[in-house]
């Protein structure tokens, strides 16, 4: 570089006045900064977007999953009381001529009656159907339920001009009897016990219970003589029982005469009908000398006896069982859950009059 002489000499720092040497010219720093620089986000590895893509694609599918299984849990629930029962093959055969096995399970109520109901209203409109064989297995129950199931199976008859005939297994005594002699033939498994022709009423009495053991003293007023007979609250008198017996045990008791009578006219007469409505009970050897019954045998006996009613050569056998219901597998048709409310208070005061056969 060329000297100028001028400036150059003018900044020397050898001229008198001028101090020190400078330093030579540089560019100004920079400001100092507040804070230090921003971090730059590191990138997420493949790995991990497949793995929360994967997550999110789990939960989408079970929220949805979720609510249709709720949707099918309201149809569940909306449905449940309406539908029919699920046919089952009992025996194989052509399904052109079908025999629908009927049952009549456990102590005979509204229910059993409604359930009774129904079978036979599916087994009509079938029109492959050609009978039925009620199966039997109860101790009986309710009047008014023993007599329902008698009444539909008359109906049935009736209506459709098909056989119906009893098979009794295990149980099948009292009510149970009573709905039997419906049917045009009665069959029993050998080891069948039936029979039970009569009535029975039982109450029960809490006087001792609250006024010596829990100190309580039961006040109930009404207008009337006979409105509280029998009461809860205290002992019977011999006039309340005969009472009793006049207006609920006879009444029920002729009706039972009298049903068995009409179903087994052709075997027994009145007389031989009112002579075995004592109560006794039969096992099936026994019922048949007596004429309670007409044959011994099994399923099989049974839908021979069909078969030749009908004149076909062979049926499948069918039965009709309950579908899958969600009040039934959360237990809210229950009755083992205890509730002392004023409807069992009722149940427990109120005697109840039955066609039942039970060992005390």
């Amino acid at each position: 570089m060329a000297f100028d002489q001028d400036n150059d000499y003018l900044d020397s720092s050898f001229l008198p006045g001028h101090g020190g040497p400078k330093p030579p010219h540089s560019p100004p720093s920079p400001p100092a900064q507040a804070y230090g620089p921003y971090p730059q986000p590191r990138k997420r590895s493949s790995l991990r977007r497949i793995f929360w893509a994967f997550l999110f694609g789990l939960s989408f599918l079970a929220n949805v999953s979720l609510f249709l299984l709720l949707i099918g849990l309201i149809a569940f629930v909306a449905t449940g009381r309406t539908r029919f029962y699920e046919e089952a093959v009992v025996r194989e055969g052509p399904r052109s001529d079908k025999i629908v096995l009927v049952h009549v399970n456990g102590v005979i109520g509204d229910d059993q009656a409604d359930y009774v109901y129904r079978q036979l209203q599916t087994a009509r409109k079938d029109r492959s159907v050609r009978g039925v064989i009620v199966g039997v297995s109860s101790p009986g129950g309710t009047i008014s339920g023993s007599d329902r199931i008698y009444q539909e199976i008359l109906r049935y008859r009736r209506e459709t001009g098909q056989p119906a005939v009893a098979l009794m297994q295990g149980v099948a005594a009292s009510g149970g009897y009573y709905a039997s002699v419906a049917c045009d033939r009665i069959v029993a498994e050998p080891t069948a016990i039936t029979g039970s022709i009569g009535v029975v009423m039982s109450y029960f009495v809490f006087q001792e219970l609250l006024e010596n053991k829990l100190g309580i003293q039961p006040v109930y007023l009404a207008e009337g003589d006979r409105k509280d007979w029998p009461s809860s609250f205290r002992e019977p008198k011999q006039e309340e029982l005969d009472y009793l017996e006049e207006r609920l045990l006879n009444p029920a008791y002729e009706r039972f005469i009298e049903i068995v009578q009409a179903g087994r006219s052709s075997t027994l007469s009145p007389d031989q009908v009112r002579k075995l409505a004592d109560g006794s009970i039969f096992v099936a050897p026994q019922a048949m000398a007596e004429r309670l019954i007409d044959e011994i045998g099994y399923l099989d006996d049974a839908i021979e006896i069909v078969l030749s009613e009908t004149g076909i050569q062979d049926a499948q056998v069918v039965e009709y069982r309950r579908p899958f219901s969600l009040t039934d597998l959360l237990g809210i048709r229950s009755q083992s859950i205890l509730r002392f409310d004023r409807n069992m208070l009722h149940e427990l005061s109120t005697p109840q009059v039955l066609y039942l056969w039970s060992a005390y």
